[in-house]
Formats: structure tokens, C-alpha cells, sequence
């Protein structure tokens, strides 16, 4: 994909998976997430294994993919370290840097303007090291 058609891709898709590492090995689960064009917003339990793996080990890797038919496969792989960005849990001190991401998250999944907080997610920045795209859908062209 080029990078605005990855742009494009990744704002309409809803879900991705994530994999981290913790004390067991890997752990991967689905997961709501925003890109802003240049890194990736996760909203995450605190209280999940993912979160406690984040806090011991940063490394993650994120993939967001679609298609049923070999030809329709696409998708798009982040990796890098993801950073704990305001409080966790989240309740709603003021962090400016937070602002368009819980607005922009909040019309993509709810349809309305403010997130509202529920005092046990906490936000997961992912400012990629690499950036991995497919479109097979163009091998067919």
C-alpha cells in the first residue's frame, strides 16, 4: 500500500491484534485503536495482561487485516514501543496531547464527541519503528 492508501485503510478498519510479550511468552488479543497518521492510539484495560506486559517489556507488534479470498487479503503490520500516555486508568486529568485522539476515537467507535471515561482504560501510545503493508487485491490488477 502507499501510504496514504494505508492511511485510509487503517482509519476505516475498527480492530486490530496486538502481541506482547510477558512472563509466559506471547499474548495477543484484539483490540480498538486510532491512527493519527503518525503513530498508533491503543485504549487498553490497566488492569489486562497486556497492560502489565507493556509496563514490564514495551516491544509490541500490531497487525490490522482484512479479506476472506486470497486475492482480497490486505493489511498492515506495526511494530515499536508503545508508551503510557496521561494517568492509569485514565480519568480525566488534563493532557492536551490526548485531546484529538479521545475525540477522534470517540466518533469513530461511539458517534458522539467526548470520550467518556470509565476510570479502567488508559491510553497506549505506538510511534512505529517499522510499518509493514499488503494489498493483494492488486495482484489481481
Amino acid at each position: 500500500m502507499t501510504d496514504p492508501e494505508r492511511d485510509a485503510y487503517l482509519a476505516e478498519q475498527r480492530t486490530c491484534r496486538v502481541a506482547t510479550v510477558g512472563p509466559k511468552g506471547l499474548h495477543v488479543t484484539p483490540l480498538w485503536f486510532l491512527w493519527d497518521g503518525e503513530a498508533l492510539w491503543l485504549y487498553s484495560l490497566t488492569g489486562s495482561q497486556r497492560w502489565a506486559d507493556i509496563v514490564r517489556s514495551p516491544a509490541i507488534a500490531v497487525v490490522v487485516d482484512d479479506g476472506h479470498d486470497y486475492l482480497e487479503l490486505r493489511g498492515v503490520e506495526i511494530t515499536g514501543e508503545a508508551e503510557v500516555v496521561g494517568e492509569a486508568p485514565r480519568i480525566g486529568e488534563d493532557v492536551p496531547e490526548l485531546v484529538a485522539t479521545e475525540s477522534a476515537f470517540a466518533h469513530k467507535y461511539f458517534g458522539i464527541d467526548q470520550l467518556p471515561l470509565d476510570h479502567k482504560h488508559g491510553w497506549l501510545r505506538v510511534k512505529p519503528t517499522s510499518i509493514r503493508s499488503w494489498d493483494f487485491r492488486k495482484i489481481g490488477a
